[in-house]
């Protein structure tokens, strides 16, 4: 699985870091970060379908 490096302001990696651990629910703050990609990318998909821009495979 590829590394990537990103800059988060700080305000956000706190808030993040409230729902990762024993007590969270997220293993990891990489296992967050995934699963809001995850999301954000099911909800821009949701949003393409709505105005036709979806590619279909022919």
């Amino acid at each position: 699985m590829p590394k990537i490096s990103v800059e988060i302001p700080q305000e956000l990696l706190e808030d993040l870091d409230e729902h990762v651990g024993d007590d969270g629910k997220f293993v990891n703050r990489s296992d967050a970060i995934r699963s809001s990609i995850r999301k954000n990318l099911d909800i821009l998909d949701e949003i393409d379908a709505r105005h036709d821009r979806l590619e279909t495979e022919e």
